[in-house]
Protein backbone atom coordinates (compact mmCIF):
# COMPACT_ATOMS: atom_id res chain seq x y z
CA UNK A 1 0.00 0.00 0.00
CA UNK A 2 1.09 3.44 -0.88
CA UNK A 3 1.93 5.82 1.94
CA UNK A 4 2.13 9.49 1.86
CA UNK A 5 1.94 12.24 3.69
CA UNK A 6 1.33 15.97 3.27
CA UNK A 7 3.70 18.46 4.97
CA UNK A 8 3.07 22.24 6.24
CA UNK A 9 4.93 22.65 2.53
CA UNK A 10 2.71 20.43 0.88
CA UNK A 11 5.63 18.73 -0.14
CA UNK A 12 5.72 15.07 0.09
CA UNK A 13 8.74 13.65 2.10
CA UNK A 14 8.22 9.77 2.73
CA UNK A 15 8.17 6.94 0.47
CA UNK A 16 5.30 6.54 -2.23
CA UNK A 17 3.98 8.60 -4.50
CA UNK A 18 4.17 12.66 -3.86
CA UNK A 19 1.73 15.23 -3.09
CA UNK A 20 2.14 18.72 -3.99
CA UNK A 21 0.40 22.30 -5.13
CA UNK A 22 -0.37 22.37 -8.37
CA UNK A 23 1.64 23.65 -11.22
CA UNK A 24 0.80 25.66 -14.35
CA UNK A 25 2.92 23.02 -15.97
CA UNK A 26 0.90 20.41 -14.65
CA UNK A 27 -2.02 21.83 -17.36
CA UNK A 28 -1.15 19.24 -20.57
CA UNK A 29 -1.06 16.35 -18.14
CA UNK A 30 -4.43 17.30 -16.46
CA UNK A 31 -5.72 17.83 -19.87
CA UNK A 32 -4.95 14.47 -21.23
CA UNK A 33 -5.81 12.61 -17.73
CA UNK A 34 -9.01 14.49 -16.75
CA UNK A 35 -10.33 13.96 -20.22
CA UNK A 36 -12.36 11.11 -19.36
CA UNK A 37 -15.75 10.04 -18.75
CA UNK A 38 -14.98 7.23 -16.76
CA UNK A 39 -13.27 9.89 -14.48
CA UNK A 40 -16.07 12.79 -14.72
CA UNK A 41 -19.25 10.82 -14.49
CA UNK A 42 -18.12 10.56 -10.65
CA UNK A 43 -17.64 14.02 -9.67
CA UNK A 44 -19.67 17.29 -9.64
CA UNK A 45 -20.25 19.25 -12.48
CA UNK A 46 -17.38 21.24 -11.92
CA UNK A 47 -15.11 18.94 -13.02
CA UNK A 48 -16.40 19.20 -16.69
CA UNK A 49 -16.23 17.00 -19.69
CA UNK A 50 -15.28 17.40 -21.86
CA UNK A 51 -11.82 18.24 -19.77
CA UNK A 52 -10.12 20.79 -21.86
CA UNK A 53 -6.12 22.25 -21.90
CA UNK A 54 -8.17 25.66 -20.93
CA UNK A 55 -9.97 24.38 -18.64
CA UNK A 56 -6.79 23.42 -17.44
CA UNK A 57 -4.75 26.32 -17.34
CA UNK A 58 -8.55 27.73 -15.55
CA UNK A 59 -8.21 25.56 -12.44
CA UNK A 60 -4.30 25.54 -12.12
CA UNK A 61 -4.56 29.37 -12.21
CA UNK A 62 -7.34 29.47 -9.57
CA UNK A 63 -5.37 27.24 -7.42
CA UNK A 64 -2.06 29.02 -8.00
CA UNK A 65 -4.27 32.46 -7.27
CA UNK A 66 -5.12 30.91 -3.58
CA UNK A 67 -8.76 30.75 -4.66
CA UNK A 68 -8.87 27.35 -4.64
CA UNK A 69 -6.41 26.74 -1.38
CA UNK A 70 -6.64 23.14 -0.06
CA UNK A 71 -6.16 21.50 -3.51
CA UNK A 72 -2.96 18.73 -4.15
CA UNK A 73 -1.55 17.48 -6.97
CA UNK A 74 -0.73 13.38 -7.05
CA UNK A 75 2.39 12.56 -8.67
CA UNK A 76 4.41 10.18 -9.39
CA UNK A 77 8.02 10.97 -10.78
CA UNK A 78 6.63 14.36 -10.25
CA UNK A 79 4.04 14.21 -13.01
CA UNK A 80 0.60 14.83 -12.10
CA UNK A 81 -1.47 11.83 -12.42
CA UNK A 82 -5.01 12.94 -10.36
CA UNK A 83 -5.95 15.46 -7.43
CA UNK A 84 -7.20 15.11 -3.66
CA UNK A 85 -8.52 18.48 -2.28
CA UNK A 86 -10.42 19.83 0.52
CA UNK A 87 -13.41 22.08 0.77
CA UNK A 88 -13.45 24.12 3.98
CA UNK A 89 -16.89 24.62 5.19
CA UNK A 90 -17.68 27.76 7.02
CA UNK A 91 -19.88 29.13 10.10
CA UNK A 92 -20.88 26.35 12.77
CA UNK A 93 -19.51 23.08 10.35
CA UNK A 94 -16.11 25.21 10.07
CA UNK A 95 -14.65 22.61 11.85
CA UNK A 96 -15.58 20.45 8.80
CA UNK A 97 -14.08 20.23 5.10
CA UNK A 98 -15.33 17.36 2.15
CA UNK A 99 -12.56 15.51 0.41
CA UNK A 100 -12.84 15.30 -3.19
CA UNK A 101 -10.12 13.32 -5.01
CA UNK A 102 -9.66 11.91 -8.67
CA UNK A 103 -7.12 9.54 -10.37
CA UNK A 104 -6.08 9.09 -13.97
CA UNK A 105 -7.56 5.43 -15.48
CA UNK A 106 -3.79 4.52 -15.81
CA UNK A 107 -2.95 5.13 -12.57
CA UNK A 108 -6.22 3.06 -11.09
CA UNK A 109 -5.77 -0.04 -8.75
CA UNK A 110 -2.18 1.05 -7.04
CA UNK A 111 -3.70 2.65 -3.60
CA UNK A 112 -2.40 6.06 -4.89
CA UNK A 113 -6.08 7.28 -4.49
CA UNK A 114 -6.27 5.29 -0.78
CA UNK A 115 -2.57 7.05 0.02
CA UNK A 116 -3.56 10.50 -0.76
CA UNK A 117 -7.08 10.39 0.96
CA UNK A 118 -5.25 9.20 3.93
CA UNK A 119 -2.27 12.16 3.05
CA UNK A 120 -4.81 15.26 2.96
CA UNK A 121 -7.15 13.76 5.64
CA UNK A 122 -4.03 13.71 8.29
CA UNK A 123 -2.95 16.96 6.99
CA UNK A 124 -7.03 18.21 7.83
CA UNK A 125 -6.80 17.71 11.09
CA UNK A 126 -3.07 17.95 11.99
CA UNK A 127 -2.38 21.58 10.06
CA UNK A 128 -5.59 22.95 9.32
CA UNK A 129 -7.32 21.74 12.88
CA UNK A 130 -10.36 20.15 11.84
CA UNK A 131 -12.83 17.94 13.18
CA UNK A 132 -14.03 16.36 10.54
CA UNK A 133 -13.52 14.86 6.44
CA UNK A 134 -16.34 13.70 4.78
CA UNK A 135 -16.87 12.55 1.74
CA UNK A 136 -20.28 11.75 -0.86
CA UNK A 137 -19.24 9.33 -3.63
CA UNK A 138 -22.45 8.28 -5.70
CA UNK A 139 -23.87 5.51 -4.73
CA UNK A 140 -22.82 3.08 -7.73
CA UNK A 141 -19.25 4.36 -7.15
CA UNK A 142 -17.95 1.18 -5.72
CA UNK A 143 -14.35 2.10 -5.85
CA UNK A 144 -14.20 5.39 -4.66
CA UNK A 145 -16.59 3.71 -1.34
CA UNK A 146 -13.38 0.94 -0.76
CA UNK A 147 -10.57 4.09 -1.51
CA UNK A 148 -12.82 5.66 1.96
CA UNK A 149 -12.98 2.29 3.75
CA UNK A 150 -9.27 1.41 3.52
CA UNK A 151 -8.69 4.81 4.44
CA UNK A 152 -10.32 4.65 7.63
CA UNK A 153 -13.73 6.69 6.65
CA UNK A 154 -16.80 5.13 8.29
CA UNK A 155 -20.33 4.97 6.01
CA UNK A 156 -23.01 7.24 7.84
CA UNK A 157 -25.62 6.63 5.45
CA UNK A 158 -27.11 6.74 2.03
CA UNK A 159 -28.99 10.87 0.98
CA UNK A 160 -30.94 9.48 -1.14
CA UNK A 161 -32.00 11.78 -4.71
CA UNK A 162 -29.23 14.19 -3.39
CA UNK A 163 -27.78 14.95 -6.43
CA UNK A 164 -28.51 15.32 -10.12
CA UNK A 165 -25.71 14.18 -12.43
CA UNK A 166 -25.99 13.90 -16.29
CA UNK A 167 -29.60 14.66 -15.80
CA UNK A 168 -30.24 11.62 -13.66
CA UNK A 169 -31.42 11.19 -10.07
CA UNK A 170 -28.28 10.11 -7.90
CA UNK A 171 -28.19 8.89 -4.04
CA UNK A 172 -24.77 9.58 -2.11
CA UNK A 173 -23.28 7.80 0.41
CA UNK A 174 -21.63 10.17 3.29
CA UNK A 175 -18.88 8.81 4.44
CA UNK A 176 -16.51 10.63 7.34
CA UNK A 177 -13.70 10.70 9.54
CA UNK A 178 -13.33 12.69 12.54
CA UNK A 179 -11.05 13.09 15.42
CA UNK A 180 -11.68 14.02 19.01
CA UNK A 181 -11.04 17.96 20.14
Amino acid sequence: MARMSVEPSHIHRVPGPPMRRPRRSDAPALAALANDWEIAKNLRDAFPHPYTLADAEGYLARCESGEIPQSFTIAVDDRLVGGCGLKMQTDIERCSAEIGYWLGKPYWGRGLATAAVRAVTEYAFEHLGLLRVYALPFEENLASARVLEKAGYVREGVLRNAAIKSGRPKNMIMFAITRSP
